[in-house]
């Protein structure tokens, strides 16, 4: 298919509606934002398989708009639902962000967003719930994915592994309202691209919110008892870093735990993530152009995190109590003494049955692939560079990494 036919926005929506046989998007204007991202990947250089691969996942995540909105207007108290005091970890790509998650995940009293439930947040419309997820057929379907990326893509796997049964980041829910920084990470998509920088991204917001709502219904359908035991939510994404103002609108009694770790050793991660999803979509890929355009992209995310952290000190009147900062060394040295500091600063007891269930998290967890070696100088950045590019994040935050 060719890209300018392939990325028709008339065509891929009404492809969607075909597919699921269902027309109400919902509330929330999108069809602006993914205009502008399906007309910069018309124009962009992906082969055929990268084509396939972006129209399939736009795709998916409008058919998920529509089967949720659906259930929705078939069970309106899913909107009554409330996300109480969640605790967001944030943070640079590799500095500890999913470890944080997922030892706070294996306290019962926290809920998550599984990997299955990230992949399809919507269940068929004729799906019945039983009381249990065992008999859910997207975990099914999430481990059958996962299988196939450990086949088919081992080094993107290896990278950035995504496991159907453990918690997951919840970017996706921000890029299915097409208005996310998902896009740029795997195709050269420049107009689109400086678009973003001056949007609102409330309608991203308020999108995530709303599927929070929807998981955590579905979850209490789960619940035998009818109340899962489970109170409040631990979510985490880097993504977050830039927006972290519009996500208390949507979650004003939110808790946020910041990692930090060496910009050098993030901003190279980083870029070699997104320079294996590149090379997913396109037969070549500028390296030295992923790694600058992922450097002021960190850069400009993390400028926005300051601010809004000093916008919310100076309204506590000094530091504010909204915010832990742990360092990604002493997450790795003490994980359970790092999470214990979490729990005192939402004044939540840890429990020795929660400390148990993070001590066995940790014993089984999956063990990761060893990742391909990467360098700054790979993708044409320089240690400097990045020092200078996060002198002000180094002056206020590398003290933790001493």
């Amino acid at each position: 298919m060719e890209p300018s036919s392939a990325f028709d926005v008339a065509t891929v929506l009404a492809d969607a509606q075909r597919k699921e046989a269902l027309t109400d998007w919902g509330p929330g204007e999108f069809e602006h934002a993914l205009t502008l991202l399906l007309d910069d990947y018309a124009g962009a250089d992906l082969n055929v398989i990268g084509i396939h691969i972006v129209r399939s996942g736009l795709v998916h995540s409008l058919r998920m708009r529509l089967r949720a909105q659906e259930w929705i207007r078939r069970h309106p108290d899913i909107l009554d639902e409330r996300i109480a005091a969640p605790v967001v970890v944030v943070g640079m790509m590799r500095s500890g962000t999913t470890l944080l998650q997922r030892l706070l995940a294996a306290d019962p009293r926290f809920n998550c967003a599984y990997g299955w439930e990230v992949v399809e947040v919507a269940p068929r419309l004729d799906y019945e719930f039983t009381g249990s997820d065992i008999s859910d057929p997207r975990i099914a379907i999430s481990e059958a994915r996962e299988a196939k990326s450990r086949e088919l893509a081992p080094e993107l796997f290896a990278i950035h592994p995504m496991y159907a049964r453990e918690a997951e980041e919840e970017i996706v829910f921000l890029a299915d309202a097409f208005l996310s920084h998902v896009p740029e990470s795997g195709a050269n998509l420049p107009a689109y691209r400086s678009w973003l920088d001056d949007q609102d991204f409330s309608p991203a917001y308020e999108y995530l919110h709303r599927m929070l709502q929807f998981l955590q219904w579905q979850k209490r359908q789960r619940c035998p008892a009818g109340d899962p035991q489970a109170q409040r939510w631990v979510l985490k994404s880097p993504a977050h870093l830039g927006y972290l103002d519009l996500l208390r609108v949507q979650l004003p009694d939110l808790h946020v735990v910041h990692m930090h770790r060496d910009p050098r050793t993030t901003i190279a991660s980083g870029a070699s993530l997104n320079a294996t999803l590149h090379a997913m979509h396109a037969d070549a890929v500028d390296l030295h152009r992923v790694g600058a355009q992922w450097l002021q992209r960190m850069g400009w995310t993390n400028d926005r995190a300051m601010a809004t952290r000093d916008d919310w000190a100076s309204a506590d009147g000094g530091e504010t109590s909204l915010v832990t900062d742990i360092a990604f060394d002493d997450a790795v040295a003490d994980p359970i003494g790092q999470v214990a500091r979490v729990y005192d600063a939402i004044g939540l007891p840890l429990t020795a049955a929660a400390e148990n269930a993070m001590r066995d998290w940790l014993d089984v967890r999956p063990r990761e692939a060893p990742r391909p070696p990467y360098g700054l100088d790979t993708y044409g950045l320089r240690p400097e560079q990045v020092d200078e590019r996060f002198a002000l994040y180094n002056k206020r935050f590398r003290n933790y990494d001493q």
